[in-house]
């Protein structure tokens, strides 16, 4: 068993890891009577094979349906009735299952998420009925544009790669998976040395560590390795044409990995760009023009690639109008430097939503888990705000340079809209 411990500004961090692979990490915050827990697998959507799309998103679901000692409902009222919750969520690299409760009932939390994690019976008649929620769940996304572009544009960026795929799969394969896959997945991935224990609040390392030994009982080895990121093109665009009255879009570039160096300056510019309602792009489509209600810039950051993305939702006669603006504001930032004044704002945004997050027992073990996943090194929170004031103008100047690349652009679009409405841009 190894381990670690660092004491600074914004806690007391440690890490051990189990002889059997499996890690846990805690950061203890003495201003809190709460405690945010997870179980992190470092398996996601794109861990999936041809034939099983959806099948992490379905096994989230499908822990939460009954154990050997417990059914759905004492599942779900095991932590509620003390106060707490229990959720989860699927993203493309992982899966959480995490409990918010007091520190007093930590010991009934961690027996749960084990018991779910571990010990799921997966009987084919919830599986069965979760089929019917899931697609249910399906319809309920497709029947939100602002929601669904995001998938259309995916598969527009990624192809046929996993990470192109949508996350909870689609009503065909949903409804045709079998319990022996799902158990078969489950046996592939659910494995120690894939699997974070993290913690965050009014948390002792020590009895956690104790209590998962004694809780916890994954297979032993590590989950499948991902198939790496690829595109199938370089460059692409989609129209999926529909009759709702507003038009959604997305265009974007490949963007960088998580460990990247320049990931700090990556989060300033998708400040400056779509980062809220100061941002440039808000303030020139939406403020001056009146072109859009929502727009908005982002980044996805992957294991061994990234996206730098922009969204917005208009009329289809204003598409090309606002398309226009996004990709001169590119432009812009590719061939001129931020003024000092305009990159020490966004300095100031990061750092006070950094604080504000570092006010959250869940935020911090987030944090904390996802790091973990990644093998990166702990940061504190002064470490952090170092990086952000060590973002120079000159360092986003290049990485526009490097990530607005037009020849490498995807869009996607969703509603009504011109066949012709992008000539002259791709």
């Amino acid at each position: 068993m190894a381990g670690g411990r660092v004491i600074s500004d914004s806690g007391v961090y440690q890490k051990t890891t189990l002889k059997n692979g499996l890690r846990i990490v805690t950061e203890k915050m003495s201003s809190v009577r709460s405690v945010s827990l997870g179980v992190w697998i470092d398996v996601g959507s794109r861990n999936e094979r041809p034939g099983e799309c959806g099948v992490s998103h379905f096994i989230e679901h499908m822990l939460f349906k009954g154990t050997r000692k417990r059914t759905a409902r004492q599942i779900a009222a095991a932590l509620e009735s003390l106060g707490g919750s229990l959720n989860a969520f699927t993203s493309r690299e992982y899966s959480c299952y995490a409990a918010r409760i007091l520190d007093e009932h930590l010991k009934t939390a961690i027996d749960v998420l084990a018991d779910m994690t571990c010990n799921a019976t997966l009987t084919p008649l919830n599986i069965k009925h979760e089929k019917m929620v899931i697609c249910e769940e399906i319809k309920e996304i497709a029947d939100n544009p602002a929601d669904h572009i995001h998938d259309v544009f995916a598969g527009t960026f990624w192809g046929s790669h996993p990470l192109g795929r949508p996350i909870l799969g689609t009503k065909q394969t949903v409804t045709d998976m079998k319990r022996a896959q799902v158990v078969d997945y489950l046996r592939r991935h659910y494995r120690n040395g894939s699997v974070v224990i993290a913690a965050a609040g009014c948390i002792s390392h020590r009895k956690l560590v104790r209590l998962v030994k004694e809780q916890f009982d994954f297979p032993t080895g590590q989950a499948e390795t991902a198939e790496v990121a690829r595109r199938d093109k370089e460059k692409s665009v989609r129209l999926e044409r529909n009759n709702n009255s507003q038009t959604h879009l997305c265009l974007g570039y490949p963007g960088l990995q998580f460990a990247d160096d320049d990931k700090m300056a990556a989060l300033a510019l998708n400040v400056y760009l779509g980062g809220g309602m100061s941002s440039v792009l808000f303030q020139k489509i939406r403020e001056e023009r009146g072109l859009a209600y929502s727009v908005y810039t982002f980044h996805d950051f992957y294991r061994d690639a990234g996206l730098f993305g922009a969204y917005l939702g208009t009329d289809q006669k204003h598409l090309r109008q606002a398309v226009d603006i996004v990709l001169t504001e590119l432009d812009r930032m590719k061939k001129q430097r931020l003024p000092s004044a305009k990159l020490d704002r966004i300095k100031g945004q990061m750092k006070g939503q950094f604080a504000l997050g570092m006010e959250s027992t869940s935020s911090r073990m987030n944090r904390l888990a996802r790091q973990e996943l990644m093998q990166l090194p702990y940061k504190s929170h002064k470490q952090v705000l170092k990086e952000v004031e060590k973002v120079t103008s000159s360092q986003i100047l290049k990485l526009s340079n490097r990530l607005f690349d037009h020849s490498q652009m995807a869009i996607a679009v969703l509603g009504p809209a011109d066949k012709g409405v992008f000539d002259g841009v791709l």
